[in-house]
């Protein structure tokens, strides 16, 4: 079904650059491959190099021209190169998608303080150093996009995660704020708010929460998917698809939203 929609679409972004951080596994390497089969040229970002040469590898077979750059968000001059080394290339980015992301239970009797910093670095300081450095060169009235994933955590709260929750409202407000200061030069900004989605960092937290309330991770996940009125987890391609709407000529009057892609977990 989903390759029958792409068939549909295929040149919608015909042109474009698009650089995708966290873009070398889960819910990033299906936005960077939907990106690609709708004719966009994918710069995917990622600090670990074993993800980058995987997710170069899989690209590598579609008809779009796909780079890997190594770059940690957290660090503003990784950043600056990184996007150098995409215009160096291309002379242009069209598209920013921030999708790199961390997280992890972290709970405030903690007596170590380092998972908040590597949570709240990661998901929004370094979403504000990569769109900061990249909204210096991205053009005015040329279809600019920059599009957020934060979560459906960002809309609400839930126990011994404050510092992901903290993130995650942080970068939809973040989403609103931006999309009004580059109104007047054309750039639209938009968050997309997930709830599960069947990825490596999805199976991981459900194991973690489990842990946290002291039952099985097969209780956790039927829990989860019982509180999912569709009655299952979203499909990482699904929030491709999204990014893919979002970042296309079609979009033009969409900025300043946060859309849940969540099967309806919430409807905030």
């Amino acid at each position: 079904m989903l390759q029958a929609r792409h068939e549909g679409v295929q040149a919608i972004l015909t042109g474009k650059v698009a650089l995708v951080t966290g873009g070398g596994t889960g819910i990033g390497r299906a936005i960077s491959k939907t990106l690609a089969k709708n004719g966009a040229r994918i710069a995917v970002a990622s600090r670990n190099p074993a993800h980058l040469e995987s997710a170069k590898n899989e690209l590598k077979f579609s008809e779009s021209p796909v780079m890997g750059i190594p770059m940690d968000i957290r660090n503003k001059e990784e950043v600056r190169r990184g996007v150098s080394q995409v215009l160096g290339v291309w002379e242009r980015i069209d598209i920013l998608v921030n999708n790199a992301g961390v997280s992890g239970l972290n709970r405030i009797d903690d007596e170590e303080d380092g998972m908040w910093y590597e949570i709240v670095d990661t998901n929004l300081t370094g979403t504000y150093l990569t769109t900061k450095e990249v909204l210096r060169s991205m053009k005015n009235h040329a279809g600019g996009r920059i599009i957020n994933i934060a979560s459906v955590l960002g809309k609400f709260g839930v126990a011994g995660y404050t510092a992901y929750c903290a993130s995650k409202h942080g970068l939809i407000g973040f989403t609103r704020a931006l999309a009004l200061e580059v109104a007047d030069r054309g750039i639209t900004v938009n968050a997309i708010c997930p709830g599960w989605v069947d990825t490596e960092m999805a199976r991981l937290g459900m194991k973690e929460s489990a842990a946290y309330r002291g039952i099985s991770v097969e209780e956790f996940k039927k829990e989860a998917i019982a509180a999912v009125p569709i009655r299952r987890f979203i499909d990482a391609e699904e929030v491709g698809e999204l990014v893919a709407y979002l970042a296309s000529d079609k979009s033009y009057g969409i900025t300043g939203q946060a859309i849940n892609v969540c099967g309806g977990q919430t409807m905030v």
